[in-house]
């Protein structure tokens, strides 16, 4: 799998009293508000949970917030390692793909608790497997992280523990209602086939019964950044010039190169549905829009109307 590329963290919390940059992945950073609690989370996905179940009463800064940004590219700065020097809860994806929030964590000597959203979860890699680590396409994952959040904002600010935990029920609520239509999705397309790019999605695929019939080599060296081997690309554009044998391709648009710009190209000629997602939050999204967005895109690509 690939990770964060962690540059200079070390030396940062050496340059806190430098000018502050802005970090490659377009740092929100929500100075905390009197009376606030800070929260950090890795991208803006865990940002807009814990504006969600925090409301007011936390102040909360995504240390990836672009959606132009490949997470994969990020540089840590000076600007993070202070963000999470002051952070009262921090939220991390975990999993391998976000490590550079430990390291920082560790030079900062924070206290902080520290949300892990993939032990949270329970996934763990298949046998002799890789785990994938995108557990934020997972909505009964995100629903127990949530409810995770609420307690760690209650031990930090007790006053409005009962508002934490309210506004963590109503999150799951909605969560409930996405399980709810991709079980639909299930019920009516178990065993369909698509395509990825890489498995970004796999959970919510998983969800809706679908079948990945993408070469395993394939998806791997583009997560991992590697060219693929030739034959394999043949395999993959052979997906979609069979009838029948793919509904649709679900690819990652923030990381694209020239071979998975030729898959999307022959799912297009193939008349196969391309849907894309995304590992942050477009702009103008929550997380519950992001997703609603996503289920809509899988169920049009499915034949759904």
């Amino acid at each position: 799998m690939r990770r964060f590329p962690l540059i200079a963290a070390a030396g940062a919390a050496l340059a806190l009293a430098a000018p502050l940059l802005s970090a490659c992945g377009g740092t929100t950073d929500a100075s905390a508000r009197p009376g606030t609690v800070p929260v950090v989370a890795s991208t803006n996905v865990y940002g807009d949970i814990a504006k969600r179940v925090g409301g007011p009463n936390v102040s909360v800064t995504s240390i990836i917030s672009d959606p132009e940004q490949d997470p994969h590219s990020y540089q840590a700065n000076t600007k993070t390692q202070l963000a999470l020097s002051r952070a009262k809860v921090v939220i991390e994806n975990g999993g391998g793909y976000d490590d550079f929030v430990d390291t920082m964590l560790s030079t900062a000597k924070s206290k902080a608790p520290v949300l892990n959203a993939v032990k949270i979860s329970g996934k763990t890699a298949p046998a002799g497997g890789d785990l994938n680590e995108h557990v934020w396409y997972d909505f009964p994952a995100m629903d127990r992280l949530a409810g995770r959040l609420a307690g760690a904002l209650a031990t930090a600010d007790p006053a409005h523990a009962k508002t934490y935990t309210a506004n963590a029920r109503a999150f799951g609520g909605e969560l409930s209602a996405l399980e709810k239509r991709t079980a639909a999705l299930k019920k009516a397309h178990a065993g369909a086939g698509v395509a990825i790019t890489e498995p970004v999605p796999g959970y919510l695929l998983d969800a809706a019964g679908l079948r990945d019939r993408t070469p395993e080599p394939f998806s791997h060296a583009v997560e991992e950044g590697d060219d693929v081997p030739p034959r394999v690309l043949r395999q993959t554009l052979g997906l979609f010039s069979g009838a029948g044998r793919v509904k649709a391709l679900v690819y990652n648009a923030q990381t694209v190169s020239a071979q998975t710009q030729q898959v999307v190209k022959a799912a297009r000629a193939g008349h196969v549905a391309v849907v894309p997602v995304t590992e942050t939050l477009p702009d103008g999204k929550t997380y519950l829009s992001w997703m609603r967005g996503n289920v809509d895109a899988l169920a049009k690509a499915l034949g759904e109307r």
